[in-house]
């Protein structure tokens, strides 16, 4: 497990991680989502040492990753995944941390295996792709075999094939019992993959949650009925359901959509009084959606908008978060 307690980086006057306090449970994959500048990478280094906190801390299993005497046989990390010497063979790289961490050589051969880096091994670095790079990273992060890993984007660059492949490995070292810290900006594929999301923006903590608990308690997911009762269905709700938080809408003659509460709670109400449903279905929030909805004020670079039309454009600037 790894745990942050008000973990905190600034650099001058800029507050770049701001009292991050969380859990990152072992058995799931976590997904660790913000806008650019929010302070992901910057907290994934202080995790690993590589930038010290200004104040609070980063533990790993209760420890600093800085205690460990084989490192990389406790936690595996992939932050930039051409960290190495071009003039290296994908093979030589692996060879020297294994030697420097007492990792049994023969281990090299098997995550280069794992990967599909082995029959391009002792080719330099520096002639591969992006899509290779990142593959070599994550042979790099598996080499200690750690029950702790930490991924920054490791699906850049990759084809849809690696991107597949990529959450199938995280998903089966999770349910290997290990602890799996993953960022990405993909937010479908982010939804594909992650049990637990981590929302940050601006350096604190938006969400700590769920992925379902988040997608189901977005203002944007509804229950959908279908029902030859609407009128009654709807003078229900207003009655006995309607506040602040409940909105109800017809958008067919057989169809009610209710926002704000739960498919069980309008099932039950709806038995309760005798009324047919013909169909109950909760439409969940795309991540990208409540994603979106939640981070909307803790964008650091706000866009403009540029509309096209006619002979001429005309630019925009959206309104500050």
């Amino acid at each position: 497990m790894i745990t942050l307690r008000e973990l905190t980086k600034r650099y001058g006057d800029t507050v770049a991680v701001d009292g991050l306090t969380l859990d990152i449970k072992a058995g799931q994959v976590t997904g660790f989502l913000g806008p650019n500048g929010a302070g992901k990478s910057t907290t994934m280094r202080m995790i690993l040492d590589l930038d010290h906190p200004s104040e609070g801390e980063a533990l790993i299993d209760g420890r600093p990753y800085s205690s460990m005497r084989h490192p990389i046989r406790e936690v595996g990390a992939l932050l930039d995944a051409k960290a190495l010497h071009p003039a290296r063979s994908a093979r030589s790289h692996l060879v020297a941390q294994a030697r420097s961490n007492r990792i049994p050589l023969r281990r090299v051969d098997e995550v280069l295996e794992t990967v599909g880096l082995a029959k391009v091994a002792r080719r330099s670095a520096g002639a591969f792709s992006l899509g290779m790079y990142q593959r070599l990273g994550v042979a790099s992060a598996l080499l200690g075999d750690p029950e702790v890993l930490i991924f920054d984007e490791p699906v850049n660059g990759l084809d849809p094939d690696g991107v597949r492949w990529v959450r199938e490995l995280v998903r089966s070292l999770a349910a290997e019992g290990r602890t799996v810290f993953l960022s990405s900006h993909l937010m479908s594929e982010m939804q594909l993959t992650a049990d637990h999301l981590v929302i940050i923006g601006r350096g604190k903590l938006l969400a700590d949650t769920p992925m379902a608990d988040l997608l189901a308690n977005s203002s944007l997911s509804s229950v959908r009925v279908r029902t030859p009762d609407v009128a009654d269905l709807r003078t229900l709700i207003d009655r006995l359901l309607k506040d602040d938080d409940v909105t109800v809408e017809s958008p067919a003659a057989d169809e009610v959509v209710v926002k704000g509460r739960s498919a069980e709670q309008v099932g039950d109400l709806a038995h309760r009084l005798g009324l047919r449903l013909h169909e109950l279905r909760t439409v969940s929030a795309s991540l990208e959606q409540a994603y979106m909805e939640l981070t909307a004020q803790s964008v650091e670079y706000e866009t403009g908008h540029t509309v096209f039309g006619g002979t001429g454009s005309k630019e925009t600037q959206g309104a500050e978060a």
